[in-house]
């Protein structure tokens, strides 16, 4: 049975910046807000950093467990999923250590593996190919900006880095993608 106030938290039409001020008063439907308009990005970011559904979930809730810790007092400086991803970066590398150390621990026939790429179109999966070849710094600056949306000063708050180096990784990154014949379509000038 969905109630009157599930509805109105799944679909709140408050900024970011006023559900966060209502967080900070107490207000539990606020954060409850917040987490459904930023968990499946949250998810998705989590995902590409650990590449499991179980272990990306994982990431979720420890990720929403740890923001909900800064509460109240919590003050937004920039957009919320500028703050959220090196959160989210961190969790799912510390979540790769431990599944790896707990991997490394099983005898061969019990170890955990990784479920198989989704295999898409041919194209899909040679842009896929051509994005590997990246440095991960690279790949990285390329994903933020064309994925996830952020603006490079965005790029640069969460990563901690000036403008210009995520300037640079990002033309580095787009020059060796256009000259890559598996991507360049997607990235041309």
């Amino acid at each position: 049975r969905c109630t009157k106030a599930a509805r109105v938290t799944r679909d709140d039409p408050r900024t970011d910046d006023a559900l966060i001020a209502a967080a900070n008063r107490g207000d539990v439907a606020a954060f409850e807000a917040l987490y459904r308009r930023h968990r499946d990005w949250v998810v998705a970011l989590a995902y590409r950093f650990t590449g499991n559904r179980d272990d990306a979930l994982d990431v979720l809730q420890e990720t929403f467990i740890y923001w909900l810790g800064k509460f109240p007092g919590f003050r937004l400086t920039a957009r919320l999923r500028t703050f959220l991803y090196p959160v989210v970066k961190h969790v799912a590398a510390e979540k790769r250590r431990k599944s790896a150390r707990y991997a490394a621990e099983l005898p061969a026939d019990e170890a955990v593996v990784s479920p198989a790429p989704n295999d898409g179109p041919a194209s899909r999966a040679d842009l896929a190919d051509a994005m590997a070849g990246l440095s991960e710094v690279h790949r990285e600056v390329v994903l933020m900006r064309f994925v996830d949306g952020f603006t490079l000063q965005e790029i640069a708050a969460a990563l901690d880095v000036p403008v210009g180096t995520i300037k640079s990784r990002l033309h580095v990154a787009l020059d060796r993608l256009r000259t890559d014949e598996r991507a360049k379509k997607y990235f041309e000038p």
